[in-house]
């Protein structure tokens, strides 16, 4: 795929995702321009002070007004769409906000993107959005809904829309990495809601090459999966006091509002048409129209044979390899190694 002329759009770009996925791009000569959308003026000024690069521009917009993403979209090659409402709490008691921002927020970015032709559309997903039970899970499920429903229509040669559904990404915003560290330096119980609670685990970087993987391999409808690791919140949590050196209690809490024991990534419904791509799960858009009937003869894979894709029968991580994983992290690299974090621009 050629990069090298075209330009990004990456909404939700002061966020964590975008701000790897910036930092990803900058330094290389893909993309002649890179365009940030956010809402938020006070963390678009600290990032274009942060980065001082005539090749990022910046426009104040809301993925909810479909008027103020018009001239953000107008010429773009190529829109990378992580503008969301993530934190699980927050949905719980605004599930409106979640429906506005990631439902119709979406919507309102595809059909600008058909509009101008953009060549190829890569949404977020996350693995609450896979049997969901919280109001995140919910709006993100619809949310790829949209974006194969919105697909059906186009005309392959000019624009594809496709997207990626991913596990917890470690240390991003809302993530509890930072909340354990700071803990810990405070002196101060770490506070987990289940210690048998199973998370997958993945990178900024991770999550960055699955979007680019998405780029370069994306069919119309296409979501992605990235296979990850997984650990319990409690290995996590003895992970950290091991590398901080500490001797916290861990504190258990109870869970929170709309919180899974453990987390699917693909479903059993999913599983059927999986295509299994080595790191990653490729899973076509269901492309049958409503004339069900003609498809009976043909018989499907018993779902009772399959099993999901989940947090509990991936690989799990011990003490040891948490450590090894969390290394990897800026954050963690700066305090234990003593290292720089200059890896991202740190907002």
């Amino acid at each position: 795929m050629q990069l090298k002329d075209k330009i990004l759009l990456i909404t939700g770009g002061t966020g964590s995702f975008g701000n790897a996925v910036l930092h990803k791009f900058l330094p290389t000569e893909h993309f002649k321009e890179i365009r940030i959308l956010s809402r938020d003026e006070k963390k678009q000024d600290d990032l274009r002070k942060k980065v001082n690069n005539p090749k990022v521009k910046f426009y104040i917009g809301d993925v909810r007004d479909i008027h103020s993403i018009d001239a953000a979209i107008k010429g773009v090659d190529y829109i990378f769409h992580a503008a969301a409402l993530k934190q699980v709490p927050s949905c719980e008691f605004f599930p409106m906000e979640a429906v506005k921002t990631n439902i119709i927020g979406t919507d309102n970015v595809l059909t600008i993107a058909e509009k101008y032709e953009v060549k190829k559309v890569v949404v977020l997903s996350t693995d609450k959005a896979a049997y969901p039970i919280n109001a995140m899970g919910m709006s993100k499920a619809m949310m790829e809904k949209v974006m194969v429903a919105k697909s059906r229509n186009l005309d392959d040669t000019k624009t594809i829309f496709c997207g990626t559904r991913y596990g917890n990404v470690m240390a991003s915003r809302g993530s509890v990495i930072p909340l354990f560290v700071e803990q810990i330096k405070a002196g101060k119980a770490i506070t987990i809601t289940d210690p048998n609670m199973t998370r997958f685990m993945m990178t900024l970087e991770d999550a960055v090459d699955l979007v680019l993987y998405a780029f370069e391999n994306g069919k119309q409808g296409d979501l992605f999966v990235q296979k990850s690791p997984a650990c319990t919140i409690e290995v996590l949590a003895k992970a950290l006091n091991s590398l901080y050196e500490s001797n916290s209690e861990i504190k258990i809490i109870g869970t929170r509002h709309g919180e899974k024991v453990y987390e699917t990534l693909v479903n059993r419904e999913d599983m059927v048409k999986a295509e299994d791509c080595g790191n990653y799960f490729r899973i076509p858009a269901d492309n049958r129209n409503l004339n069900y009937e003609q498809y009976f003869s043909e018989g499907e894979v018993k779902l009772a044979d399959l099993e999901e894709y989940h947090s509990n029968n991936t690989e799990i991580f011990d003490v040891e390899e948490m450590k090894q994983l969390l290394l990897q992290l800026p954050l963690i690299r700066k305090d234990i190694l003593g290292e720089s974090m200059n890896q991202y621009f740190d907002l």
